[in-house]
């Protein structure tokens, strides 16, 4: 129904608009949204010759891909060989052909796609495996080593790989480890179940210790002596510690001796692992105790801030040291490795480290160059097309395309047409082509090709100020610095003011509808129809509501910033027992996305900062002391945060 209803909205909006055949190309791309072939059928002749036709074309092939004329998919594959709509369909085309086996046919139209997923790769396997023999199943060895689920068209290859000796017992313990230590334990009795019968737990083993983990672990009845014992006890510990790590050690600690060394460490690395993140206190020492097993880039990465959380900088730069090479030069490592040099006493080798950031133009790169006194110039070298240049670029079928395919809200298309035209570009091509997609008010595709620029940068056309009269309104409103509502808008939507993510958060501040109407009844608008891709009101009730949750959370726009996207009880939730530098509350925020988010947030802050030429205020300054929860003038959250609290958890999903 809010589909429906989306649409309807779409096509008065376009009505003025519009172009010749825009309405039956909608009607087209609902007929292929609810696989109505025979309604696209009739709507195709309509649309020949029209801007989008290739898009009928794919959307008529796809529906009947299990059997589609051959020829009609190598016309389509060569007249649009420059579109991404030709990539689709090939991969779509090979699927089909190896789900029926028909691998002839695969394997003369196998050149490998430009983006091949997994789930084709597999399909590849088998069908080399036919032409050359098993020595093809080594390449899906690979495949192999996920914790995820992986496509069904692995599961043969791996029944081969099995089959043939190539995944021997280690190899599936292996995957078994990964599978729990990503919260999988489905798939992680699965994997266990390709064990020999005589090798793998019992499935009465398994759930017992998946409805009671600690008190499974607190009993220990495991069989130390085999393998299948001990991996049993370690996933046990793993399942415990996910939910409570230190119950979990309590538990695990009168027994993990009876353990070889190499499980014990591994034990001691899930306890760890889980108990940073969970931010614990102790978990920087307990990393400690796991010194020389084999640890990943994720357990790796929470040795990090488990040191930092517990201000232990000698911990930080060792952890830093065992990374390898390419892993330790993440931006976010080497600014931590020089505040680490710095606070044990190797000034001058941690300058080398900020030196080399400071000229980035990131979060990590801002504090660097604060930690050195750098000047933090954000100088423009802007360019000033010709109108000739700009017709000529406008000109360009696949431009036209994606402007409108953008009007017609099929925005990941026009996503993927605008890659293809922006791939290879120099800076002043990337420059020209971010100019004029901010010309016509494709604000998404401006911002992310002039991010992409090496040299020759336009940091107006990186963080433009659109909406600046609405934004600015709202902003002096409610009391908010301008420069970080711009900052979190620009994350939120890329002002877009009409988007609409997968979660259903809609508009500039990407409100959800619960979020929305609570902030609308707080502010005394009526809340039946709330056009939130309206600019004006999307803003006024999102910088409310982020007004209400700093308020909430000591004023504070570090924790404010990471409520917005993950919710203000999770932000309160992540607070420590000692204050804790802005920075390190910001590094060592569980959720990947809200870490990541949160960096950009303030970083985009400090851009326009200096583009509306406001005080300079420090980026160390913005994001503060966060003080432990509880402490001397922390307001908690009252009915109402705790009510905005639940509407709005998961709030700002980032495009």
């Amino acid at each position: 129904m809010r589909r429906g209803l989306i649409a309807f909205a779409l096509l008065i909006a376009l009505s003025a608009r519009a172009e010749p055949g825009d309405a039956d190309f909608v009607a087209a791309r609902d007929a292929y949204r609810a696989g109505s072939l025979a309604r696209l059928e009739k709507l195709a002749p309509r649309l020949q010759g029209y801007l989008l036709e290739p898009y009928v074309t794919y959307w008529r092939l796809k529906l009947k891909i299990d059997d589609a004329d051959p020829q009609a998919v190598r016309d389509f594959l060569q007249r649009y060989a420059n579109m991404p709509l030709a990539e689709r369909l090939r991969s779509d085309w090979l699927k089909a052909l190896a789900k029926r086996g028909d691998w002839r046919q695969f394997g003369d139209e196998y050149p490998k796609p430009h983006d091949e997923d997994t789930e084709l790769a597999c399909y590849a396997v088998q069908w080399r495996q036919q032409r050359d023999g098993d020595v093809a199943l080594d390449d899906a060895r690979r495949f192999w080593f996920s914790g995820q689920e992986q496509p069904e068209s692995c599961r043969p290859v791996f029944t081969a790989l099995l089959a043939t000796g190539r995944l021997s017992m280690n190899d599936i313990w292996k995957r078994f480890r990964l599978a729990h230590e990503a919260g999988n334990y489905r798939l992680a009795t699965k994997v266990a179940a390709e064990l020999p019968p005589g090798e793998r737990p019992s499935p009465r083993d398994f759930d017992r210790i998946d409805r009671r983990p600690l008190a499974a672990l607190a009993k220990g009845d495991f069989r130390f002596s085999d393998s299948a014992g001990r991996e049993l006890a370690l996933y046990a510990l793993d399942r415990a510690a996910a939910t409570d790590a230190a119950a979990a050690r309590d538990a695990w600690l009168p027994w993990r001796a009876r353990l070889p060394e190499p499980d014990r460490l591994y034990g001691n690395l899930l306890v760890a692992y889980r108990a940073a993140l969970q931010l614990l206190p102790a978990a920087s020492e307990w990393y400690r105790e796991a010194e020389g097993t084999p640890m990943n880039e994720t357990t790796r990465a929470w040795r990090v801030r488990a040191a930092l959380r517990a201000g232990a900088w000698s911990d930080v730069v060792h952890a830093i040291d065992t990374m390898p090479e390419g892993e330790a030069g993440d931006a976010a490592w080497r600014y931590w490795k020089a505040r680490g040099l710095a606070a044990t006493g190797h000034e001058e080798d941690a300058l080398r480290f900020y030196g080399t950031l400071a000229t980035e133009r990131s979060f990590y790169g801002l504090l660097s160059a604060e930690a050195i006194g750098a000047d933090i110039a954000w100088t423009s070298t802007p360019l000033v097309p010709a109108a000739a240049e700009l017709d000529a670029f406008g000109a360009r079928p696949a431009v036209q395309r994606v402007i409108r395919l953008s009007a017609l809200d099929l925005r990941p298309e026009a996503q993927s047409e605008w890659r293809a035209v922006v791939r290879g570009l120099d800076d002043e091509a990337l420059l020209l082509a971010a100019i004029f997609a901010q010309r016509h008010d494709l604000y998404d595709r401006s911002i992310n090709t002039a991010d992409r620029t090496k040299q020759r940068h336009d940091y107006a056309l990186r963080y433009p100020t659109p909406f600046a009269n609405e934004i600015d309104s709202a902003a002096r409103a409610y009391d908010l610095d301008p420069a970080f509502v711009y900052g979190l808008v620009r994350q939120e939507s890329r002002f877009v003011p009409d988007i609409v993510s997968s979660a259903g958060a809609v508009g500039l501040m990407q409100l959800m509808g619960p979020t929305a109407r609570w902030a609308a009844r707080q502010t005394g608008r009526p809340t039946r129809v709330l056009k939130l891709d309206d600019p004006a009101l999307n803003t006024q009730l999102g910088t409310y509501y982020l007004h209400h949750v700093m308020d909430r959370l000591d004023g504070l726009p570090t924790l404010a910033a990471a409520a917005y996207n993950a919710g203000p009880s999770r932000a309160q939730a992540w607070r420590g027992v000692v204050p804790l530098e802005g920075a390190i509350y910001v590094e060592t925020i569980p959720f990947t996305e809200t870490r990541e988010y949160t960096k950009k947030v303030f970083a985009n802050a400090m851009a326009y900062q200096a583009q509306l030429g406001l005080p300079y205020r420090t980026l160390k300054t913005r994001l503060g002391v966060v003080t432990p929860r509880g402490a001397a003038g922390d307001s908690g959250a009252d009915a109402s945060g705790e009510n905005a609290s639940r509407a709005a958890d998961g709030q700002g999903t980032t495009p």
